[in-house]
């Protein structure tokens, strides 16, 4: 069993708690998308009205065990503050003596922010003198970072190990909630929708999700296999001639379960494609092959109008990837149509992370689903089974 902070006795104790605060930054370091700061407040809120002293850790960037000013965690803090309507003191390091003194001076219902774990090679590597150090400054630890849960490293996984006093975060809760029991038992239909750019990337959670879903819609870059595996031609689209058989496997798997497995039918496709400036050459739509020199950047109309009819009829709804290149204008109609149509729809809702969320940001509709995951990679491989470090080591 996993212990929620609710569980936990917390009055004038030392909660280390690992938050993500790995958020966007522009060039004069000011913070462009707050979404995970304020997805962390519920679960820092609570703490400190129980009396605990919070001390929060969090990654930034890469930075590869050095200390990268561009990297900091300095910025945060005042954002966090005014969320939280609270002070938040921000510590220049996040292990060490002094560390240490400015953590246990610290007064009960107080929050303090540690500058970049990653500033520190032990971090990533879950060095055992690092995780001690970590530990040193905590009686209790949190997890409430689901986007770094997948990871064993020393803020996940080697500081929980060493602090019996343990418990996941709202967040976490929240997370395990919408994408394990919501996905386990679905009101049904249970639509899955899943795009991206590869097969590879989301084989495993295809396999798994064909178990549990009603229909499975396949777009962006993974379709133009699928449709190799059917014997069209996809001139210059992106896709992985390796992987044909793996897309053979999960359409027979499909009919043996009864299971609804939904392609494009046509394509939004361009004869040039300039990511880096966001433009695209001469565009058609092809049905069916697609012509060499020729590239699917986007479904198709009629695709569309399939897919968001599909999708009106769902009683649960799980979306993770992008239909198409959503983000050059031109290429954005099939992923910002299923935005609306699964932010329309009467279901249960769920984003699974990374793409998904930006897309439906972007397409003004994110106030009208149900939950949107903060995990990217951590989302997938817990959709696909997997156990997360940072999840099981919490399990009592």
């Amino acid at each position: 069993m996993i212990k929620s902070i609710d569980d936990l006795e917390l009055n004038g104790k030392r909660v280390f708690v690992r938050v993500d605060f790995n958020v966007p930054l522009d060039s004069d370091g000011t913070i462009t998308d707050d979404t995970r700061i304020n997805a962390a407040i519920p679960t820092i809120r609570k703490l400190s009205e129980s009396g605990a002293k919070v001390i929060l850790a969090s990654h930034l960037g890469r930075p590869k065990g050095q200390k990268v000013s561009s990297m900091s965690l300095a910025p945060v803090a005042p954002v966090l503050a005014s969320r939280l309507g609270l002070p938040v003191l921000f510590l220049d390091d996040c292990v060490g003596d002094r560390i240490e003194s400015s953590v246990n001076s610290m007064t009960s219902g107080q929050v303090a922010l540690l500058e970049n774990l990653r500033f520190y090679d032990g971090e990533t590597t879950n060095d055992p003198s690092f995780a001690q150090s970590l530990a040193n400054l905590a009686d209790v630890y949190v997890n409430d970072a689901f986007g770094t849960a997948h990871r064993a490293h020393a803020s996940t996984y080697g500081v929980a190990e060493l602090i019996p006093d343990r418990a996941a975060g709202y967040l976490i809760h929240k997370e395990l909630e919408f994408l394990g029991q919501k996905t386990e038992s679905p009101d049904r239909p249970f639509i899955v929708i899943l795009g991206g750019a590869k097969v590879s990337d989301k084989i495993s959670v295809i396999d798994r999700l064909l178990d549990k879903a009603d229909t499975i819609i396949i777009g962006g870059g993974m379709a133009y296999t699928f449709a190799l595996a059917k014997g069209l031609t996809v001139g210059d689209s992106l896709c992985e001639p390796d992987k044909v058989e793996l897309a053979l496997q999960a359409i027979k798997k499909a009919e043996e379960k009864g299971v609804k497995f939904m392609l494009p039918t046509d394509y939004l496709i361009t004869d040039s494609l300039d990511f880096s400036n966001k433009t695209l050459g001469d565009t058609k739509v092809a049905e069916g092959n697609i012509p060499d020199g020729w590239e699917g950047v986007d479904a198709g109309p009629k695709t569309i109008q399939l897919y968001t009819e599909e999708v009106s009829r769902a009683k649960t709804v799980l979306w993770n990837g992008p239909m198409g290149v959503f983000e050059i204008d031109e290429a954005s109609k099939g992923t910002f149509a299923v935005a609306k149509a699964v932010a329309q729809s009467d279901a249960l809702s769920i984003i699974g992370g990374g793409d998904s969320v930006k897309a439906i940001k972007q397409s003004g509709y994110s106030d009208q689903v149900t939950f949107m995951s903060t995990g990217g990679g951590a989302s997938l491989e817990f959709l696909e089974g997997k156990a997360l470090p940072g999840v099981s080591v919490l399990d009592q």
